[in-house]
């Protein structure tokens, strides 16, 4: 099977999105302790999930806000990596929702000793803003090198798991060929013989 793992600027996304398995229902940011455990295996640093506190208690309403805002940063990137795979334009809800998910995870530039500069999160960001503020450094360095519409949900409603396209036309559709890919033209292979008289 080949190699579907995005660049390094988009790994945090792909990973986000798919820390939820469409066909059997498995999120791993709403098991005990996964929010939390997803943000520490991505780095972020020690903090509350919210903005700069720690939650009272575990499973407090600051770590349950935390989750309902990583699981709405999840679905609205997952529908613009299906809008990838279909070419097609992002739903405007879709577009509202990252808007304001982003507005709230600021990014700095940050000009380092070699004079490089590259997009840094805010200081004093809680933990998933934090997170987000990566997300949106990653995006916009993926958005200006040409691989950010590469990385694509799979067009198995079943699936949708999300892959890097590394196809040279750029036109993959589903993560695996020989299973959502093999499923599908299955499904229309028999819609045609069904349809014939």
């Amino acid at each position: 099977m080949t190699d579907r793992t995005a660049p390094d600027a988009l790994l945090l996304v792909q990973a986000l999105v798919n820390t939820l398995d469409v066909e059997t229902g498995e999120d791993e940011l709403a098991a005990e302790g996964g929010t939390a455990a997803f943000l520490r295996a991505h780095g972020v640093p020690e903090g509350g999930l919210g903005q700069g506190e720690p939650p009272a208690a575990p499973d407090g309403p600051r770590e349950l806000r935390g989750l309902r805002d990583l699981q709405e940063l999840r679905e609205a990137l997952r529908a613009v990596c299906t809008a990838h795979t279909a070419r097609s334009e992002v739903a405007a809800d879709t577009a509202r929702t990252l808007d304001r998910l982003l507005a709230g995870a600021p990014l700095v530039l940050a000009v380092g000793a070699d004079g490089g500069a590259a997009l840094r999160p805010a200081a004093a960001l809680g933990a998933v803003a934090h997170l987000t503020a990566r997300i949106a450094a990653g995006i916009a360095t993926a958005a200006a090198d040409g691989t950010w519409a590469r990385l694509k949900a799979c067009e198995a409603h079943d699936c949708r798991w999300v892959f890097y396209d590394k196809s040279p036309a750029g036109r993959s559709r589903w993560c695996s060929m020989a299973v959502c890919g093999s499923r599908a033209k299955m499904r229309t292979y028999r819609a045609r013989r069904a349809e014939a008289p």
